[in-house]
């Protein structure tokens, strides 16, 4: 129910922080002719081979696809800049999808023939054969929740009207499409129960379908919404349709992402096409709009979101069709994210003079009457809500979470009890329920999931899973290291309990670090997996994220964003310093935003690391804002190469512009997709190139592209389980580990 998430979590790269991958096909055609890209007179320019280093690569390398250079050269403010690579962002081009097969037959039968491969796809195939539940939604009396029997590639929505039951099938993903490729996206129940609207995504694009399914029989009415994104929808009280933020639409019928979203409201039993224009941003050309009604129905709460560090509030009265849009929030001073309502008083979670998070109260009818109803503590506040007359307050401290209740007026009830150092999640619900939900996990324990009874505070379990794994070997310590700067950084380790600290441990180190998002420790199947065959995992809370509230995001953004890349640096060395591992046995992991820091490090020191997994990654970040709307909107945490100031700090990490030549790099399976709309593909396509071109040792440069598949969210668990076991078995044959006899 993204609706009731933070909405500016919903544009970020957030969904990218899990480390999902993608797999790919192809087959061993040999070595292709140049691809002539799009250089003058239509003439390809000499390969990127042969420019490079001016001889063949050795004779033990992988033999690449020629790839095409281009004379094209862009000024940044007096400093040339070549993207010789710039032709592969003609991703619908023939020479790019002659490319894309190429590359794909390159690395699809290496990574087939790779030793660790059978053992990891037999293995992650019985990792993911648990039962699992997702975190339930009441409304009206019924109880609609996600669960997957274990053997289904898409989790299945289900509804009960009790607790104790079983529940029945609402809408099963798995039957659309034969190769299960067609994901539940988004659900959100109407006020009563009776109906719910739902999204589906095809093919992992985040572009969804809203539909709409009675409850009682689980027959869709005939709606459908088009030209969505993101942003969820909200019911009117009384059911008769939702409000929702639309893009324009294509001549070709799709939708534009790069014009201005308007929210609409959509009255149940007519056609999209007669919506009702309900807000529209007028005065500015990348402010998007999205709303939330207030739980009596009388106000319309509009979030104006533009980045990820500050929004401005508006709203709406429901009840006079006449009124204009009164600002509540104007300022664009900090963070204000709506959690619900008491009748006229309002609350917000904000970062206003509150770096680490607090909750505001305000009068809807004296917008000017802003008051602290929880005050800023000395952790992060992660997310808040207001449930059962209480507020319900998720912090994140030393990267694990903690919950803490408040009531209506801020006074401490006290903190919910938890099974240990994990990662929470939930506590949705409605002012007038009495119970709410919410989940429990860490690297050794499968997420269970918790009733919280809200009057007395009290926790109980509702459902656990049964994992086919044996956690007992295993253990997770926290330690914390010196960045370069002094800066203190946590990391979790896990590792079996009889590791020998003898410099001799194979590794993977995974880190994030951007948009204010917080790595708590989570259970992966694909992560035990890699336990289980004999490696050790870290995860580092790089600056950038949000651990330590809104100055640690800061401290990693913009101008500061060489500080994630330090971090990530210190945390290798760390673990090389404190005889863990050594640089021939660590292999480093991250996806998107995580993609630009192992790219970025990457370059930066290329002796540290035995192996590199740069995953669905930003990697040209001089041209990153070019694809969409949505990816302008991450310029504040990354900053615009039109800005002379930010251009030189982008310039200096890119990982495409940053690839040096006579440079002997670890060797690199660098993962994308051709469907993701998020972090488009010509980003790994131009790093891939630029790698191959200048590689001058043996090390292999690796490129596979998933097809019908996105950025990661909505992934098949088939197509996950292929890209792990290609992965892992990449990392296996590098850092010389066996798979168990």
């Amino acid at each position: 129910m993204k609706n009731l998430r933070a909405p500016v979590a919903a544009l970020a790269l957030a969904l990218c922080a899990a480390p999902l991958l993608s797999s790919c096909v192809g087959a061993d055609v040999g070595r292709p002719e140049p691809f002539p890209g799009p250089g003058p007179g239509g003439k390809p320019m000499r390969t990127a081979t042969e420019t490079a280093v001016g001889m063949p690569p050795a004779a033990s390398a992988p033999l690449y696809p020629l790839t095409a250079r281009v004379q094209h050269t862009d000024s940044y403010f007096g400093t040339q800049v070549a993207d010789p690579y710039r032709w592969l962002e003609s991703l619908d081009s023939p020479e790019v999808q002659a490319w894309v097969k190429s590359q794909n037959a390159l690395s699809q039968p290496r990574l087939q023939e790779l030793p660790a491969r059978p053992w990891l796809k037999t293995r992650l195939t019985q990792l993911w054969n648990y039962e699992r539940y997702d975190v339930p939604v009441k409304r009206g009396g019924h109880y609609f929740f996600l669960h997957n029997d274990g053997q289904q590639n898409q989790s299945v929505l289900f509804v009960a009207e009790r607790l104790d039951a079983p529940g029945r099938v609402l809408f099963d993903p798995n039957t659309v499409r034969s190769d299960a490729t067609v994901a539940l996206a988004d659900f959100t129940p109407d006020a009563r129960g009776s109906v719910v609207a739902y999204a589906v995504s095809d093919g992992g694009t985040d572009w969804e379908i809203w539909r709409f399914r009675r409850v009682a029989d689980a027959t869709d009415l005939p709606d459908t919404l088009r030209f969505t994104k993101f942003w969820g929808v909200s019911w009117a009280r009384d059911g008769s349709g939702v409000y929702y933020s639309r893009y324009p639409a294509l001549p070709d019928g799709r939708g534009d992402d790069a014009g201005r979203p308007a929210i609409y409201f959509h009255k149940l039993g007519t056609a999209q096409d007669r919506d009702r224009l309900v807000y529209e941003v007028v005065n500015h050309p990348t402010h998007v709009p999205m709303a939330r009604v207030t739980e009596d129905g009388h106000y319309l709460v509009v979030t104006l979101v533009e980045g990820y560090e500050k929004n401005a509030v508006e709203l709406l009265d429901l009840h006079r069709p006449e009124a204009k849009p009164e600002p509540l929030f104007g300022a664009w001073d900090a963070l204000y994210r709506y959690i619900g309502s008491h009748g006229t008083e309002l609350y917000f979670q904000s970062t206003r003079n509150a770096p680490l998070g607090a909750v505001l109260a305000v009068d809807a009818r004296e917008p000017g009457t802003a008051r602290t109803v929880v005050a800023e503590g000395t952790a992060a506040l992660e997310q808040a809500t207001y449930v059962g007359g209480r507020i319900i307050a998720r912090y994140v401290e030393d990267a694990h979470g903690v919950a803490r209740v408040y009531s209506a007026d801020g006074k401490p009830v006290g903190a919910v009890p938890l099974p240990g150092l994990g990662g929470i999640e939930g506590f949705e619900g409605e002012g007038t329920q009495n119970e709410t939900f919410f989940s429990y996990t860490d690297y050794l324990t499968p997420r269970r999931i918790f009733r919280l009874d809200v009057p007395t505070n009290s926790a109980s379990l509702w459902r656990e899973p049964r994992s086919p794994a044996d956690a007992t070997p295993f253990v997770t310590e926290q330690v914390f290291y010196t960045s370069k700067d002094g800066t203190r950084v946590p990391m979790y380790i896990t590792h079996r309990r009889d590791m020998v600290k003898d410099g001799n441990q194979p590794f993977l180190l995974y880190g994030y670090g951007g948009f204010n998002i917080s790595l708590t420790p989570q259970y992966r199947p694909q992560v035990m997996a890699w336990l289980e065959m004999g490696g050790a995992y870290a995860e580092a809370n790089l600056r950038g994220g949000g651990e330590y509230g809104e100055t640690w995001h800061r401290a990693g953004t913009l101008a500061n964003k060489q500080h994630v890349f330090d971090d990530f640096i210190a945390a290798a060395e760390y673990l090389i310093g404190e005889h863990y591992t050594r640089s021939a046995r660590l292999g480093i992991h991250g996806r998107s935003n995580g993609g630009l820091l192992v790219g970025a490090v990457l370059t930066q020191r290329p002796d540290l690391f035995g192996a590199a997994l740069p995953a669905v990654g930003v990697l040209d970040m001089l041209r990153y804002h070019t694809a969409s709307a949505n990816a302008r909107q991450w310029s504040s945490d990354f900053g615009l190469a039109e800005d002379p100031e930010q251009f030189r700090s982008l310039y200096a990490y890119s990982p495409v512009q940053n690839v040096k030549q006579g440079v002997c790099y670890p060797p690199t399976l660098i993962t994308t997709a051709d469907h993701d709309d998020r972090v488009v593909p010509w980003h790994s396509y131009k790093f891939a190139a630029a790698l191959q071109a200048v590689q001058v040792c043996s090390n292999p440069i690796l490129i596979r592209i998933e097809t019908r598949a996105g950025h990661g969210a909505g992934k098949p668990v088939w197509m996950q389980i292929d890209d792990f076991a290609d992965q892992w078995a990449f990392l296996a044959k590098w850092l010389g580990m066996k798979p168990p006899a």
